[in-house]
């Protein structure tokens, strides 16, 4: 599995988005709704296939009678990254080697994009959510193909967790993601990304 892209979240949209801006510089381009989950997003595309998405519940959208995922209907606070996300080409396959609660496979689809990820039920994810989530993409389509280039690439994902060793130990047999590094410390996410203003940090 590689990584596929990461995700900001916040208690509205617009203060996820306006967190990414701020930090890196760029303006987010317009995303979709989520009508499963019941959330909406924008979108940054990253150099090398990958993107960045701010997300957040969207309030004019019925409730889904599920937890939301990314864990969003505890979400509070300043917005911040909240997760990262991991493609396959074989969910079900990779899900049978995971540890247990990585999530249970969901089909989803918005506009032309067509994908399959884990989702756990109370949409809580291992090791305070920071264990990736796990997608895989269906068809030709993906995200990164339909943004503008933006000047903007990942340097590196710090991966922080006080079981951060027993995490990338679970993850080492799969992962082939050399930007995504691993430290023992509080729960959290620290993304460094070049910009065209030069290097900047976002979390």
């Amino acid at each position: 599995m590689q990584l596929d892209h990461i995700a900001v979240a916040g208690a509205t949209l617009d203060e996820a988005a306006a967190h990414v801006e701020e930090a890196l510089g760029v303006a987010l381009q317009p995303g979709g709704v989520h009508a499963t989950f019941g959330t909406h997003n924008r979108l940054l595309g990253l150099a090398d296939g990958l993107y960045l998405e701010a997300i957040a519940i969207d309030p004019a959208a019925p409730d889904p009678g599920r937890a939301r995922w990314f864990d969003l209907d505890r979400f509070e606070g300043a917005p911040r990254l909240t997760n990262w996300i991991c493609r396959c080409e074989d969910l079900q396959a990779l899900l049978a080697v995971m540890p247990e609660g990585a999530g249970n496979i969901v089909d989803l689809e918005r506009g032309e994009l067509r994908w399959r990820m884990a989702v756990p039920a109370d949409g809580v994810l291992p090791f305070d959510n920071l264990f990736p989530a796990l997608i895989q993409w269906q068809g030709a389509l993906h995200p990164s193909t339909m943004l503008a280039a933006s000047g903007v690439s990942l340097r590196r994902l710090l991966v922080a967790h006080p079981e951060a060793g027993v995490l990338r130990d679970s993850l080492a047999p799969v992962l082939q993601s050399p930007r995504v590094e691993f430290e023992t410390g509080p729960a959290g996410l620290r993304a460094e990304i070049d910009t065209p203003h030069g290097l900047r940090v976002l979390a």
